[in-house]
């Protein structure tokens, strides 16, 4: 799978990657904002911005205008918004190209932000808050991000709080945008069955009006612990939903392939270890899995499940014991050779359509300013041995860098500071 990309004098990067054959073409513009870049009076109103980006822009006054045209296309269109970026896409017909990158420049260049549509939004926004409050297994997470990394914005929810959701104005939307939603900061990437000549033509046209200067960067994520934190939110529940996590390092660390394939052994797939011990083995839970999350500068792996709050300190020992096997032994050929082959088979899968192939091109250029195709990054997975695995066990399975993060109905977490060590 190749790609092209393209940097215009004034700093917007096109990235283009032909499917031939394609029933479906994606135009995915990512910018360089996310709930990193917010102040704690604003927080939340990156993903905010996102929302009200699609109530109206000078050509299509309504939300409606956007949504009737994209209909008439049969596209498929959405955006999300993460700590460190936001995206907005739409998905059609390759024929529609030209007419998506328009509509969706036309979306990122031009918001009018109507008054009424932001007071409205408000709403929308403080009831997904709300869900997530009332998904224990969701807002796990952000108990979790809260503990490694407490009042500074990785810390934060990207959804804000309703206080200060309820105070946002119009002018700080235009205030943030124009410190964040700037070419140097911007990329567009097309993927699908294109004429990449024609398309690049068509992004500069579309995108020459978007604004230049310079970039207001983000607080750099300051890391500090020197021995296992845990962070209990009581809750009512049936199940107590946990996470067991470690501090790790950037996107752009040397030591990322191992990494994953560390995690794929652990907590990925049917037959992984965490699986295999606490669903299989021990019956003390209904999903058990592990992820690593990797950001510009810092990065962390966490195990989640949900288990009976009479069981978690059994459960916690099991997860603890694994960290530990990693640390004392080698994987085995055989295991390490099924970790491979999961992940590569699986980051395949990942980009059989053209919005998967569009987010995972563009990710990667916003967050590491360096794009690997699928198959340079199948070269270093294949590349790992057992010791790098058991070296990166060491490392990272350490008690100063150890986290518990729960939600459910345990009023007191001092038994499990008891056992909760390497």
């Amino acid at each position: 799978m190749r790609y092209k990309k393209k940097t215009l004098p004034n700093g917007l990067r096109i990235v283009t990657i032909p499917i031939k054959g394609s029933p479906t073409v994606t135009v995915l513009v990512l910018v360089e904002a996310g709930s990193k870049y917010e102040t704690k009076n604003l927080s939340g109103l990156s993903h905010f911005l996102e929302h009200v980006s699609s109530k109206g822009t000078k050509k299509r006054p309504r939300s409606i205008d956007i949504s009737k045209e994209l209909d008439g296309l049969g596209a498929e269109n959405n955006a999300f918004t993460s700590f460190e970026l936001t995206g907005y896409y739409a998905k059609a017909h390759p024929r529609h190209t030209k007419k998506l990158i328009e509509i969706i420049s036309d979306m990122y260049i031009n918001p009018t932000f109507p008054a009424g549509e932001l007071e409205k939004e408000k709403g929308v926004i403080i009831e997904e808050i709300n869900l997530n409050e009332d998904t224990p297994a969701r807002n796990v997470g952000r108990v979790f991000m809260r503990l490694l990394y407490g009042e500074q914005p990785a810390g934060w929810s990207v959804l804000g709080t309703k206080k200060v959701i309820r105070k946002i104005e119009r002018g700080d939307f235009l205030a943030y945008r124009k410190k964040h939603y700037l070419a140097k900061a911007t990329a567009v990437v097309v993927a699908g069955d294109i004429n990449e000549q024609k398309v690049r033509d068509w992004v500069t046209r579309a995108f020459a009006e978007i604004p230049e200067g310079p970039k207001q960067g983000k607080k750099k994520v300051i890391e500090h612990q020197v021995k296992p934190a845990l962070a209990l939110k009581f809750k009512k529940t049936d199940q107590v939903h946990m996470i067991v996590g470690v501090r790790t390092f950037p996107t752009t660390d040397r030591r990322t392939p191992a990494l994953e394939l560390l995690n794929a052994i652990l907590g990925r797939g049917m037959s992984c270890r965490l699986f295999q011990k606490l669903r299989e083995e021990m019956a003390v839970c209904y999903y058990v899995r592990s992820h690593v999350s990797d950001f510009t500068d810092h990065g962390y792996l966490a195990v989640s499940c949900g288990v009976d709050s009479k069981r978690i300190e059994k459960s916690v020992r099991a997860i603890l014991e694994e960290f530990r096997k990693l640390c004392r032994e080698r994987v085995s050929a055989e295991e390490l050779g099924k970790a491979k082959e999961y992940l590569i088979g699986n980051m395949y899968m990942d980009v059989e359509s053209s919005d998967e192939v569009a987010e995972f091109f563009g990710l990667q250029e916003i967050l590491k300013r360096r794009i690997e195709a699928p198959r340079e990054i199948e070269r270093k997975i294949r590349k790992v041995k057992a010791g790098d695995i058991q070296k990166l066990a060491r490392t990272i399975f350490q008690n100063r860098k150890l986290n518990l993060a729960l939600i459910g109905n345990v009023r007191s977490a001092a038994s499990l500071r008891k056992i909760f060590y390497l």
